[in-house]
């Protein structure tokens, strides 16, 4: 690609720039890479000749070349984006969901194996095994990389979305290290978000121009909690919970299409649970303070969210949501239930919400206990040292 760039430099300033400079640079990195192999291939069979006796064995490089397809054939194909395209591709059907997406977010989206892991909620180790085993697979079916076509993009939406959804969610609220977020992850996922939405029709639709509602839920989400980034950590970068958050910061205009994104998925009647974690963010965005927040309608929403898509972290939120409508007692029950069945006992959110509902109930030994719990599990920084704040201010 180098000498492809350096030729572009010298041709195009004579020639004027090509209809498809993209497609010009793949081919000609493509022929300039195999003009290269040629050349070691007949240094290395000119020296092999010399210690055989005149015994040279048929170079291969004339056929890759031959039986290479031209990636500027491919360049048309309805993604447009290298690293959509991309994301696509290793979502393959024959992986298994879990693997697809450990796989694409590792390879193609550069996480970390650890950080991969705080999404699944499960150790390091078992995100390492799930990419080679998807690495093993994609060998022995000999599953090739290709753009799927148009007709075979649909079935891979699920993946790409949760993909997506993922990755905003490490840029959101990052797994480690010293800040909070990451807007390089964040704004990469509302990126390939605003992409996959003008990329893919809605598969249901009976008029063209329609989009999927999930793709549009999603990117309604994203926009609805990226709106809220200037308001949640102090200027040296402390962490600021929801119900503190001066809410004069917050981005009017990624509210605004959010709001609209919302309601265009949710006319759709053919929404899932992105539209529906979109509806919550937009009950959230569109409350003036904390105490006018319409509590009763998130656990609503979080109650819809459960019978979509159980999930012990979703259950969670729930309970976090029916202790502000209830009061605390009501929302720590419901911890205390899932934590007294084995989930979520090494998530260090499930702890700190526990230890805060016990605060507001009085209970101060149960709360220093669960924010130890939690201060022994969080990485970030900024968490950490919230949870250590918590615990001096208790009596």
């Amino acid at each position: 690609m180098h000498d492809a760039f350096t030729a572009a430099m010298e041709q195009w300033v004579r020639e004027g720039i090509p209809a498809n400079p993209r497609a010009w640079l793949i081919s000609a990195g493509r022929f300039k890479g195999i003009d290269s192999i040629r050349r070691n291939a007949r240094f290395q069979h000119a020296a092999a000749t010399d210690q055989t006796d005149g015994d040279v064995h048929i170079n291969p490089i004339d056929q890759l070349a031959a039986e290479t397809i031209d990636p500027a054939e491919q360049i048309d194909n309805g993604v447009e984006d290298d690293e959509l395209r991309l994301i696509f591709t290793c979502c393959h059907p024959a992986l298994s969901p879990d693997a697809r997406i450990a796989l694409t977010l590792r390879e193609v989206c550069g996480l970390t194996t650890e950080e991969i892991a705080r999404a699944f909620l499960t150790t390091p180790t078992t995100i390492a095994q799930r990419i080679v085993r998807a690495k093993a697979k994609i060998r022995e079916a000999r599953i090739p990389y290709q753009v799927p076509s148009h007709s075979d993009l649909p079935d891979r939406l699920d993946g790409v979305l949760h993909v997506i959804y993922l990755v905003f969610n490490e840029g959101y609220s990052a797994s480690e290290g010293e800040s909070l977020t990451r807007a390089d992850l964040s704004g990469e996922a509302i990126r390939l978000g605003r992409l996959l939405i003008e990329l893919l029709p809605d598969r249901h639709a009976s008029s063209p121009g329609g989009a999927e509602p999930e793709a549009i839920g999603l990117l309604a989400l994203m926009l609805l909690q990226e709106s809220r980034r200037a308001a949640r950590a102090t200027t040296n970068g402390d962490l600021i919970l929801l119900e503190d958050q001066d809410r004069a910061l917050w981005n009017r205009e990624q509210i605004s299409e959010g709001l609209e994104m919302v309601e265009r998925a949710l006319r759709s009647r053919r929404f899932g649970p992105y539209t529906v974690q979109s509806a919550i963010a937009a009950v959230h965005a569109e409350a003036l303070s904390a105490s006018a927040t319409d509590w009763a309608q998130i656990v609503a929403l979080y109650d819809l969210l459960l019978r979509m898509e159980p999930s012990p972290v979703i259950e969670l939120n729930r309970a976090v949501a029916l202790a502000m409508r209830d009061g605390p007692k009501s929302g720590l029950e419901i911890i205390d239930g899932i934590l007294g069945r084995g989930d979520l006992h090494d998530y260090h959110l499930a702890h700190s919400a526990r230890a805060e509902l016990c605060r507001r109930l009085g209970r101060s030994d149960e709360a220093r206990e669960s924010y130890q719990r939690a201060l022994a599990l969080a990485k970030l920084e900024p968490e950490r040292r919230f949870l250590e704040r918590r615990l001096r201010e208790l009596p």
